[in-house]
C-alpha cells in the first residue's frame, strides 16, 4: 500500500454526506503572490459567516477554498496533503476520489509553487464555473450569470498592489458582474506568509471576516485598511521599546494616516513623542485627542506607573493641561 493510499484510508471517514453540509454557494479566489510568496483566499456569499467554513491557508503550505455544498474537511485535509508533499492537483484528486458527493463540491487549492487545482462538480448550482491562471484560481456557483468568474480573473490580473488588494479587487469585479443571485451577506480574507515562523498568529497577515453586512466586500476592504493601520502601530511599539524613536514615529504616523477617525492611534503617537523628549510636537496631539474623548485623560494619568510616560508630576501636569478646561494630575 502506498503512503497516499494509507492516508486516504485514514481520511475517508472524515468526509461527511452531502446532506450534512452547509450550503455555502459563493464566489472566491485562491492566489499566490510571485514576488512575496504570500498565499491567500478571499470569498463573498449570501450566507452567514462564510469565512468560517470556506477559507483555509497555512504559511509555507498553501491555501484552499471549499464551497458549494461545502465540506469544510477539504480545507484542513487539503492542507495536510500538501504539507506531506502532494501538489494541489494530487491533493484535490485524492480527496475527490473518496468523496461520494464530489459532484456537488467546488474546491480550489494553491501551493507555494506550481499551478493551482480547481474542481466544479457537475451538480453545482448554475451559474457555476471556474478559471485557473498560473498564480490563482477563481470559482463561483449560484451566480446571477456566467460572467462572474471571468470578471474576477481579469480584475486580479490587472489590479496593482499586494495580494490582499488584488484579491479584493477580484471580489469587487465578481460582484459588479452580477455576483451571487441571492445577494450579499458575508465575506472573508485570509493571507499567510510565504515561510512559516512556527507562530500561527504571526504567519497570518490578514485573517478578517465580515459575518453579516449589507455590503460585505466594501466592509472587508475597510477592515483590511484598518488592519494595515494597526500593523504599523504594532511595529511602532516594537521600535519604541528599542528607543528607535524616528523609525517608531514613521510607523505610528503611517498607521494614524490610514485610520484618521480612531483617536487612539494619534494618542500613542503623542505618547511616543513626549517620551522621546519631543514635547512641543506631542502636546498639540494630546490636546486634539482629549477634545475628542476625555477618557484619554484618565488613561494618561495611569501611564507613568507603567513606564509609558515619565514619572514626573510636572511633566504629567503639562500633558493634562491640554484637556479642555485643564485637568488635575
Amino acid at each position: 500500500m502506498t503512503r497516499l493510499s494509507f492516508m486516504l484510508l485514514l481520511l475517508a471517514p472524515l468526509v461527511p454526506p452531502a446532506s450534512a453540509d452547509p450550503l455555502a454557494h459563493t464566489f472566491s479566489i485562491v492566489a499566490r503572490d510571485p514576488q512575496t510568496g504570500e498565499m491567500g483566499v478571499a470569498v463573498q456569499s449570501h450566507w452567514f459567516s462564510v469565512g468560517s467554513i470556506v477559507t483555509w491557508a497555512e504559511a509555507g503550505v498553501g491555501a484552499v477554498a471549499t464551497q458549494s455544498f461545502v465540506d469544510p474537511a477539504y480545507g484542513p485535509l487539503g492542507l495536510a496533503l500538501m504539507r506531506s508533499g502532494k501538489t494541489p492537483v494530487q491533493a484535490l484528486e485524492a480527496l475527490l476520489s473518496i468523496d461520494p458527493q464530489a459532484e456537488v463540491r467546488q474546491v480550489a487549492m494553491i501551493a507555494p509553487t506550481g499551478p493551482p487545482a480547481v474542481h466544479t462538480g457537475d451538480a453545482a448550482i448554475a451559474a457555476a464555473g471556474h478559471y485557473a491562471g498560473d498564480e490563482f484560481a477563481v470559482q463561483a456557483n449560484l451566480m446571477r450569470n456566467d460572467r462572474v468568474w471571468p470578471a474576477m480573473a481579469a480584475a486580479f490580473r490587472s489590479a496593482r498592489g499586494d495580494l490582499a488588494v488584488r484579491m479584493i479587487a477580484a471580489l469587487e469585479a465578481g460582484q459588479a458582474a452580477g455576483g451571487d443571485i441571492r445577494g450579499q451577506q458575508s465575506a472573508a480574507i485570509l493571507v499567510v506568509r510565504a515561510e512559516p515562523t512556527g507562530k500561527q498568529w504571526v504567519d497570518r497577515i490578514f485573517d478578517l471576516r465580515v459575518e453579516d453586512h449589507p455590503d460585505p466586500i466594501a466592509e472587508l476592504r475597510r477592515l483590511v485598511v484598518l488592519q494595515r493601520a494597526y500593523a504599523h502601530m504594532n511595529r511602532g511599539d516594537e521600535l519604541s521599546a528599542e528607543k528607535r524613536w524616528d523609525e517608531a514615529m514613521a510607523e505610528y504616523r503611517q498607521g494614524a494616516a490610514l485610520a484618521p477617525d480612531i483617536e487612539e492611534l494619534p494618542y500613542w503617537v503623542a505618547v511616543t513623542l513626549f517620551t522621546a523628549g519631543r514635547e512641543a510636537e506631542a502636546l498639540p496631539i494630546f490636546r486634539e485627542v482629549f477634545a475628542k474623548n476625555a477618557d484619554w485623560v484618565e488613561v494618561t494619568r495611569r501611564l507613568p506607573a507603567s513606564g509609558l510616560l515619565p514619572d514626573d508630576p510636572a511633566k504629567l501636569a503639562t500633558i493634562l493641561a491640554q484637556a479642555p478646561g485643564g485637568a488635575n494630575p
